[in-house]
């Protein structure tokens, strides 16, 4: 429950606005962070784009500039390092360890690596600011929260801009991060009070798939308007370190001018690069078995760890055929207890091609298996590893996205065609898996006698997001070519029925839409046409829904039924509603209203028709 709005853009100093310098894009990914920055202020209207290099610890008392910052936190052992090994040049005393030295020592020592933070962000059913993480490691190992873990890359990403541009602090920038588009409201919400605990002043969040859009955009300049025309649908695929994110982007005309639409997102899918290193390390895992030598559990995760170093260099180096990776033996520090063994080009090419981009119909979709009736508490996984069954899925499920904006649509075959593909994402940078994807989404279309689709060129994938997103803040300034979107679900508040009791039944549920799809932020509605009873003085739960498929809805729509794919429901939030000067127990009548925030989460506002009360409930707590 939040008494007010969370106010992302304080951009009033006495009275003036503040005149930014720089517009900043941060890229917080799952595997790595990367900043971007243009200059504002510079004259003409190319601005210089630049990446921060950013300092960090390579190896004990080792500081290097690097383009990314791994997103690791390693919680070393008191004996383990001085404090001269980790001094950062603007810190002698770092509480933590993060970068390249926290992932080279956590691949050693997996109990003690923080890892796959964002991921954590957007778990529903835990405690996203309890101290989970490392999970499942010993006592004696601290722990951070995913929340805690979020503010510490941004404090060193903050750092490492002061200590270079002491006379412009980040703070006082235009800053604009990042979020897949599948995140939902709440992750939102704890990515955005992350950066506001940083204190500053103007903060945006932006879709990854739409960021990496903006870098094809800047990067083509005016050519981009050859590349893509009136009709054209462009399938975004962002697979990532933990994630595939995919949307698909419009092209219309409006006075002349070619417009973007963004009008589909995907499921938030918890398949990408680190399933792809889990999946080589159990190939490994299986090589060592047949010679006798029988890992560890602790082992194998350090052997995940070598794998996605040695994934990289193979595909990467088309000159070289395989690479030797020594797994830890604990217990030893002689050369001979350390168990060796070798990843080679053709167990990558085989492991990954056919397990995860297995070559399907359009009408293969992910495969449900019956699970096990305990499980851990862990990260929420994708039960099917194959991401084209997923983007078969997205593209059946979104086969009606275009209809608002495309007149007179036909589509009998029962899936959207995109005419040009847009890729993002690390594990894409493998031509032998962009193309093996490509060639799958084109066998589709063929199939359906569409025309094959082109794939849009001049991304660097590692560092386009973070690029996008800078110029995304240039873009805001009235420059340039800004895609149309608003949010990408529409939202639904649970509304109860009244009936009278019936033994063994809850009352009917009834799903009131409060934000439509589209919905642009800083926008708001009111359901005009209802009054509710809120209670109030006492522990309540508010259910809210979320669908990327239901795009007819308007404010005050109300379902009486829907199907189990139509909506999704969110994890509930629950409050406490003060009663200001009322009995505990009342059922106060109320109007709704709901509100998009500008970082585009959602906040819907119970008034009392009797009186000037507001009670206020943000999609941004989630109880374990």
């Amino acid at each position: 429950m939040s008494e007010g709005g969370l106010d992302a853009n304080n951009e009033q100093n006495g009275g003036n606005a503040i005149a930014y310098r720089f517009s900043v894009g941060i890229d917080l990914g799952t595997t790595h962070c990367v900043l971007s920055y243009l200059d504002l202020q510079a004259e003409g209207d190319e601005k210089p784009h630049k990446m921060l290099a950013i300092p960090q610890l390579t190896s004990p008392g080792n500081i290097e500039d690097k383009l990314q910052l791994p997103s690791f936190i390693y919680q070393a052992h008191e004996s383990e390092l001085s404090l001269g090994d980790v001094a950062l040049p603007w810190n002698a005393e770092p509480d933590v360890i993060l970068g390249a030295m926290a992932r080279d020592l956590g691949s050693k020592t997996p109990i003690r690596l923080v890892a796959s933070a964002k991921s954590w962000l957007c778990h529903g059913t835990i405690d996203t600011r309890s101290a989970i993480l490392p999970f499942n490691s010993p006592e004696e190992v601290e722990k951070v929260s995913p929340f805690d873990a979020t503010y510490r890359y941004l404090q060193h990403l903050s750092d490492a801009w002061d200590y270079q541009f002491p006379e412009t602090p980040l703070v006082d920038q235009d800053v604009t991060i990042t979020v897949p588009a599948s995140f939902d409201p709440a992750a939102r919400e704890l990515t955005a009070e992350a950066a506001q605990k940083m204190g500053f002043h103007r903060l945006t969040l932006l879709e990854e798939p739409q960021a990496a859009v903006y870098s094809w955009i800047k990067n083509s300049a005016d050519g981009w308007r050859e590349q893509v025309s009136v009709g054209d649908i462009v399938l975004v695929v962002d697979v990532g370190g933990g994630t595939t994110d995919l949307s698909l982007i419009a092209v219309t005309e409006k006075d002349g001018d070619l417009v973007l639409n963004r009008v589909a997102v995907g499921e938030h899918i918890l398949l990408g690069g680190d399933n792809m290193d889990l999946a080589l390390a159990y190939v490994l895992r299986n090589k060592l078995a047949q010679q006798g030598k029988k890992l560890q559990a602790w082992q194998v995760m350090a052997l995940t760890h070598a794998c996605r170093d040695a994934k990289e260099t193979l595909l990467s180096d088309p000159e070289i055929d395989s690479v030797q990776i020594a797994v830890p033996s604990r217990g030893s520090k002689l050369l001979g207890g350390t168990i060796r063994t070798e990843l080679t080009r053709e167990e990558v090419t085989v492991s990954l091609v056919a397990g995860f981009f297995p070559e399907v119909g359009i009408d293969e979709h992910p495969q449900q298996q019956a699970r096990s009736a305990l499980s851990e508490g862990g990260l929420p996984y994708a039960q099917d590893a194959g991401i084209t069954r997923h983007l078969a899925a997205f593209l059946s499920r979104q086969c009606e996205a275009t209809k608002e904006v495309f007149e007179n649509q036909a589509d009998d075959q029962g899936f959207i065609k995109p005419t040009v593909v847009l890729l993002n994402g690390g594990v894409l940078k493998a031509p032998v898996l962009s193309q093996r994807l490509l060639d799958i989404i084109n066998q589709w279309l063929q199939k359906a006698g569409a025309e094959k689709a082109t794939l849009l060129e001049g991304l660097d994938l590692d560092l386009a997001v973070a690029s996008g997103a800078a110029y995304y803040g240039f873009v805001r300034h009235g420059k340039g070519v800004r895609i149309k979107g608003g949010i990408a679900s529409a939202y639904y508040v649970g509304i109860e029925s009244a009936m009278p009791a019936v033994p063994g039944m809850e009352p009917p549920m009834q799903g009131l839409c409060v934000a439509p799809f589209g919905m642009e932020e800083g926008a708001q509605a009111e359901v005009s046409n209802r009054n509710f009873h809120l209670l109030v003085g006492e522990p309540v739960k508010f259910r809210f829904y979320g669908s990327t498929t239901r795009r007819e809805d308007s404010v005050g729509s109300v379902l009486d039924d829907w199907d189990m794919d139509e909506l999704t429901e969110l994890p509930e939030i629950q409050a406490d509603l003060p009663i200001e000067g009322r009995q505990a127990g009342d059922r106060v009548p109320v109007t709704l209203a709901s509100r998009v925030t500008e970082v585009g989460t959602l906040c819907l506002e119970a008034i009392a028709t009797d009186g000037c009360e507001r009670w206020q409930v943000e999609l941004d707590v989630r109880q374990s």
